[in-house]
């Protein structure tokens, strides 16, 4: 039963209880229990992209999205110390609603994959060989039919300042009708139904990218090219790619 607070003879409520109040840890907000375990795989998925080697110390960066409520990984706070009690989410405005670490500066990025896709998982790396594509040319070469998995030939975003709505409005450009395109001297970004979906989208482009500096670095040869026709078939093939349930 609750305490009663007490008048004192100056007619002043007794504090002592306030006080202890006071010093009590502040309550934690209730999460959800399927934010909780999206959060969970959000983290797996951010160690991953480490341990595959795809980002360098807190380079890169991971959103995933239930209902109205986004969860991102948190600026500047490296994978392998987060927690559950470090769950960080906003809603599509870009307003935090859960957590109190602040959300990751790429955000304006994340949010526009969201607002105009169907997407409940974005990834965002500084793969090395995708960086370095991005800085030769406007398109990866079709080197390799796995491009029809992210919708066709991925193009390259003009660069822009991270964290700006310039960058993310590039980036749409580059998006519209791809699951992933490169980010000129900066990355990737690549978006999915699912964490895992989003995340090997990352990891085929940056090895079709890795393939294409492989080949085209070999002295007096040209890598041969898909066409598009060619391209397009395998995107009717990879429809009915996998298993049936």
């Amino acid at each position: 039963m609750a305490e009663p607070r007490r008048n004192t003879a100056d007619g002043r409520q007794d504090t002592q209880r306030d006080a202890r109040t006071a010093s009590r840890p502040e309550a934690r907000p209730v999460v959800p229990q399927d934010a909780a375990r999206l959060w969970a795989d959000l983290v797996e998925t951010a160690r991953r992209s480490v341990t595959d080697g795809l980002v360098v110390g807190t380079s890169g960066n991971v959103s995933a999205r239930t209902g109205d409520l986004v969860l991102v990984t948190p600026s500047g706070v490296p994978y392998d110390r987060l927690t559950p009690a470090d769950i960080t989410g906003v809603d599509l405005t870009g307003r935090q609603v859960l957590g109190t670490l602040v959300p990751t500066s790429e955000l304006p990025m994340h949010l526009a994959v969201y607002r105009t896709t169907d997407a409940r998982a974005v990834v965002h790396t500084h793969a090395v060989h995708a960086t370095a594509v991005s800085v030769l040319v406007p398109e990866l070469p079709l080197v390799h039919y796995m491009a029809a998995a992210l919708g066709g030939p991925v193009r390259v975003a003009p660069y822009a300042a991270y964290g700006t709505d310039e960058l993310a409005e590039h980036m749409l450009r580059a998006l519209a009708g791809r699951s992933g395109c490169l980010l000129q001297n900066h990355g990737t970004i690549t978006y999915g139904a699912t964490l895992g979906q989003a995340y090997d989208r990352t990891a085929q482009l940056e090895w079709m990218c890795r393939l294409w500096l492989t080949a085209s670095s070999v002295p007096g040869l040209t890598p041969s090219l898909l066409t598009e026709a060619q391209l397009a078939e395998v995107g009717e093939r990879l429809k009915g790619y996998g298993q049936r349930r």
